[in-house]
């Protein structure tokens, strides 16, 4: 693979492209604080439901290389949202070693708040993040 030089346009494009992830990333954490949640426990919800939609079994392991954390530390997120009651432990049925990770009522409830506005957020706000995402490609692809 030859790589070709990197021009003033690709700093530029690559600059949007993060300013725009860091401007959804910044609104999504405000969003979780404002419900009284840490952002990487809605994290923790969304990868547990969107795991849960996709037929996966949401295990430690798994969730932990979703928000790719390590082991421990994505044990310690479920300890403080089980305390919290949004969401609850059991043990896989084929292994009865691993641990399932499931959203309680609760927890789906200000999963669904959170979604809604992150949602909303995109609709106006995700064409920018499109186009930025659209000029680095372009230029990966060799056009201009």
């Amino acid at each position: 693979m030859t790589l070709e030089p990197i021009t003033g346009q690709d700093f530029v494009a690559l600059a949007e492209f993060r300013y725009q992830i860091r401007k959804f990333l910044h609104f999504s954490e405000q969003a979780a604080r404002n419900a009284g949640i840490e952002p990487q426990q809605h994290q923790l919800l969304l990868a547990i439901k969107g795991l849960a939609e996709s037929q996966q079994e949401p295990s430690i392991g798994l969730l932990a290389e979703r928000l790719q954390l390590q082991h421990h530390s994505t044990g310690e997120l479920v300890d403080r949202l089980e305390e919290r009651g949004m969401v609850s432990r059991s043990r896989a049925p084929a292994d009865r070693r691993q641990v399932l990770i499931h959203l309680t009522a609760r927890g789906e409830g200000e999963l669904e708040k959170l979604t809604a506005c992150s949602l909303a957020e995109l609709r106006t706000n995700g064409p920018a993040l499109v186009r930025a995402l659209e000029a680095v490609i372009r230029r990966s692809h060799g056009t201009h």
